[in-house]
């Protein structure tokens, strides 16, 4: 199920749905189903860690912990 960029017609709001494949998607705002698909900006390859790194080191100084270890690929317990 992707997740797409709309902006409604009627109330103007943008907003992100998940839509399943043959569904109808509607304004989660005034329930319009006059909506404009938006292009979406996709990510370049190879930044995609750069960034999960940059959130990790983040989230740990601030003190969140997390059981997941990357050297064995495994959560633990």
């Amino acid at each position: 199920m992707p997740l797409y960029d709309y902006t409604c017609d009627k109330c103007g709001r943008l907003f992100e749905l998940l839509i399943m494949s043959g569904s109808v998607p509607l304004c989660p705002h005034c329930g319009s189903d006059r909506l404009q698909q938006l292009i979406g900006a996709p990510v370049a390859p190879g930044k995609s860690a750069g960034i999960m790194a940059a959130g990790r080191a983040r989230a740990a100084k601030a003190g969140h912990t997390t059981n997941y270890r990357r050297s064995n690929g495994k959560v633990v317990d």
